[in-house]
């Protein structure tokens, strides 16, 4: 790709209508629930019994969702580094081979477009995993480099192995050398296979990486191995409630991607999602950073912060309020933690609440009560992300459990 704009028409996906995943025929015999949904043109499960089995599975066992929807994307190429150094806002160059790093991207107003994970095998072969497709805009970012950009959405397909024996798991399936895999880490297993230390639950789990048609071999590998460590499949709200609890945040959920976003002024920025930690500004160009220079001068308008609320009632979809009266937010996410044993939930408040007038907050709560909605107003005070901590997600070797 070099000297000229690619033919998008060339290279974007069609499809009609739902597709299942190279996966679907071996989990759908477990959806007892029969509760699915779209997800970026698949079909997905929102549970497949009940949310609650699903999620303690997630803290007391092993458990497997599938991640094949999520959109993917092959850069490769002698300008590889340079062209994911221009997209995302964090340096490319300091992250190691076969490692992974979070990230994000932003237009050239410094309005965040999606986050995602960074998979980087070489300085000349990367791969991008993210929620919101993102083909026309890394073409655009990549014009004039020698670079290919590759959708791989559907030809690679995933599954997210989560919980405190997912290692052991792995090991019964005769993964060698996966013990020895740190956090963010990537490594290449025989036909394709490729196993990253990463997800989405802040608990110890993997990520594994396969063709869409070695996804069955795969399957007859892992789930035999798994039947003595409890391991189940799982479905998205299971997963929401352990994201939650990990303090991630979600497009569409926590911040709106600008390229759907209705007005400019939806447009969140790094800072303001409290992401500052990924905004390198010593690396040199990249998209958005002069009104990122801008927006950190300025200081931000809006804040996403975690709370931890009085009281055991869900503050879902609740306003967030500065002395019962003076509005100062809105919840964005938010759970009743049966692990922490805390009624949290992610906030996004308006400058200066949250930045410098953080006490004195409350949360209006409706919650259903014999038949009617009842308002509470519940105290709130700002706390520290991640919510859920363990030492098993960091530990090389993992414990066996």
């Amino acid at each position: 790709m070099t000297g000229h704009r690619p033919n998008l028409k060339d290279g974007l996906p069609v499809r009609r209508g739902l597709v299942e995943t190279p996966f679907d025929r071996h989990l759908r015999p477990f959806s007892l629930a029969e509760d699915w949904m779209p997800w970026a043109g698949f079909v997905s499960a929102r549970r497949f019994e009940t949310v609650e089995a699903e999620y303690f599975a997630i803290r007391n066992q092993a458990t497997l969702f599938d991640i094949s929807p999520m959109h993917k994307y092959a850069i490769t190429g002698r300008d590889a580094l340079a062209v994911v150094n221009r997209l995302v806002t964090r340096n490319a160059a300091k992250l190691g081979d076969n490692r992974v790093g979070y990230t994000v991207w932003c237009d050239e107003d410094g309005s965040v477009i999606d986050d995602g994970t960074l998979f980087r095998f070489s300085e000349t072969e990367f791969q991008l995993c993210c929620q919101e497709p993102q083909y026309s805009w890394l073409h655009d970012i990549a014009w004039g480099f020698d670079v290919t950009i590759e959708d791989q959405s559907d030809t690679i397909a995933g599954l997210a192995l989560q919980g405190p024996t997912s290692f052991a798991v792995l090991k019964e399936a005769g993964f060698d050398g996966v013990e020895n895999l740190k956090p963010f880490g990537i490594m290449d297993v025989a036909s394709g296979l490729k196993i990253s230390r990463t997800g989405f639950t802040g608990d110890l789990g993997y990520e594994l990486w396969v063709e869409a048609s070695k996804a069955d071999e795969l399957w007859d590998r892992l789930w035999p191995a798994g039947q003595n460590y409890g391991l189940r499949p799982i479905g998205g709200e299971a997963l929401d409630m352990a994201r939650i609890e990990a303090g991630f945040i979600a497009a569409r959920v926590d911040f709106q991607p600008i390229h759907d976003a209705q007005r400019p002024s939806r447009g969140r920025t790094p800072f303001e999602l409290g992401l500052d930690w990924l905004v390198d500004f010593e690396k040199g160009h990249f998209n958005g950073r002069r009104a990122l220079l801008e927006a950190q001068r300025r200081g931000p308008r809006t804040l996403l912060v975690g709370l931890e609320i009085e009281g055991h009632k869900p503050a879902r979809d609740a306003f967030v309020y500065h002395g019962k009266k003076k509005e100062a937010g809105h919840v964005t996410s938010a759970l009743w933690s049966p692990t922490c044993k805390r009624n949290l939930a992610l906030a996004e408040l308006r400058a200066p609440y949250g930045v410098s007038v953080k006490d004195d907050l409350w949360v209006e709560i409706y919650h259903p009560k014999e038949g009617k909605w009842e308002k509470v107003m519940a105290q709130a005070k700002i706390a520290e992300r991640p919510f859920f901590k363990n030492k098993r997600r960091s530990a090389t070797p993992p414990g066996l459990f």
